[in-house]
């Protein structure tokens, strides 16, 4: 093994990574019904359009400083240095413990959405746990390989998935029911709970700041990551808003809060079914489950790049920084992540924990508010790097809208730490969680090997024959 990637991804293919990462038809099927019935109105549109301004606020920064961070390890990186190495370690503890727990979190649950289709259409019924199993080794296979294949498997996976959000989409169109505004009123996205609809919206958009994870494969980083990034939330963003005036207006905007609420799990599939055809519904349950495979694949990318950055800067193994002579691949950081994941799935199944109700709820509930810590630490990191940086000040306006997008991330944050309750199963569990969040950040703090890494940043890969 060696210490150089394959510089084969382009804009197109960051921005494919990341949108699958962020799976569009399991957020149109699954998270639309949760953001109607825990915000209790249908303002829905108005909150994901809230959520992609703060992002974009937040994108100004974050790509502003991307020529001075040099790493691959996108947040980590970014905290290291603008507030210092500790700061940055315990970043990049919070990175690990996140990212592995929302792997975990959709491997079992697509183990189950797996189980449920497998036995829908043979009538076999295997134990969810079995199917994580052949996820999760399916995974690792495509890991440890080039990036490439990874990201050919999450681009077909993704054109069907924006082919099937988009023929919901225009089966509300042509279905002739009535097109209502009621969704972009202020006053609608403000009643109820909007606290919980910003919260939820928010979550569709995690994974995108993989744009700076894949910093050592793309062709030109420079260019390709400020452009994969601002690109990546738009097309998010554009496409969920519209997405769920649509599916509001399919249902009704004066019943979608009951209708998401009395069945939240099948409702959208059911609207698919009556504008379009019943096969229709058939096809996205069988979609839902290949998004969910993307997103899984997403997540083990992310954690595998956090892996390899800091195995190269010393703060892990340095084993984990080496990538394959033939692949020219992060193969040893990866299949570190396919044994952790694997075990941590082991583990949950042995203590019979329900894979949906306490292993998804609990695990992605941590593993959320993790990431929206970790982008608060960056935005602070961005604004204090831009003023005390010498040689490369930032101007007003990208400090302004920097510290934008780090006051609206609070708010985001505050809100999932108030509702985080309601995310993991009650207040027990919820400290809990905070606990191990917390320690965790202080184990980074206290790494042992910060001593032994040096000072100066990690120079730019040079670019793989």
């Amino acid at each position: 093994m060696d210490t150089d990637l394959t510089r084969n991804l382009g804009v197109t293919g960051i921005v494919l990574m990341v949108v699958a990462a962020a799976a569009p038809i399991t957020v149109v099927v699954a998270n639309f019904p949760i953001i109607l019935l825990s915000g209790g109105s249908v303002g829905a549109p108005l909150m994901i359009l809230a959520a992609t301004v703060i992002l974009l606020l937040f994108s100004v920064g974050y790509t502003w400083m991307t020529p001075h961070v040099p790493d691959a390890g996108a947040f980590y990186a970014y905290v290291d240095r603008g507030l210092g190495r500790r700061a940055g370690l315990g970043t990049a503890a919070i990175a690990l413990l996140s990212y592995v727990l929302l792997t975990v979190s959709m491997t079992c649950y697509l183990g189950v959405q797996a189980g449920n289709l497998l036995a829908l259409g043979t009538g076999i019924e295997v134990p969810w746990w079995l199917i994580s199993a052949v996820m999760v080794a399916v995974v690792a296979f495509l890991g440890y390989r080039k990036i490439d294949l990874s990201a050919k498997v999450l681009g077909v996976v993704l054109v069907l998935e924006m082919l099937a959000v988009l023929a919901i989409d225009l089966g509300v169109l042509l279905s002739g029911r009535e097109l209502s505004a009621t969704p972009f009123s202020p006053a609608e996205a403000l009643s109820g709970a909007p606290g919980l609809s910003l919260l939820f919206a928010f979550l569709g958009f995690f994974g995108f700041e993989a744009t700076a994870v894949f910093r050592h494969e793309a062709k030109d980083p420079l260019r390709t990551i400020p452009r994969a990034t601002y690109l990546a939330v738009v097309l998010i963003g554009v496409l969920y808003t519209v997405s769920a005036w649509l599916v509001i207006s399919g249902l009704g905007a004066s019943t979608a809060v009951e209708a998401a609420t009395a069945n939240p799990d099948s409702i959208i599939v059911e609207l698919t079914g009556e504008v379009i055809a019943p096969i229709m519904a058939d096809l996205v349950q069988v979609l839902v489950v290949t998004s969910m495979f993307a997103c899984m694949l997403g997540f083990h990318n992310i954690v595998t790049r956090y892996l390899f950055t800091l195995g190269r800067r010393g703060v892990l193994p340095t084993s984990l920084g080496a990538a394959h002579s033939r692949h020219r691949a992060p193969s040893r950081a990866s299949l570190w992540v396919s044994i952790v994941t694997a075990l941590i799935v082991l583990v949950s199944a042995l203590a019979q924990l329900d894979p949906v109700v306490e292993i998804y709820t609990w695990y992605s509930g941590l593993g959320a508010v993790g990431v929206i810590v970790m982008m608060a630490l960056t935005s602070l990191a961005v604004v204090r790097f831009g003023i005390t940086h010498r040689a490369a000040r930032a101007p007003g306006t990208v400090l302004a809208l920097a510290g934008l997008g780090g006051l609206g991330l609070l708010v985001v944050l505050a809100i999932s730490l108030a509702n985080f309750p309601l995310l993991v199963g009650g207040v027990v569990a919820a400290v809990i969680c905070a606990v191990v969040l917390l320690a965790v950040f202080v184990a980074g703090l206290l790494d042992p090997r910060r001593a032994a890494v040096a000072d100066a940043p990690e120079q730019e890969i040079a670019s793989a024959p």
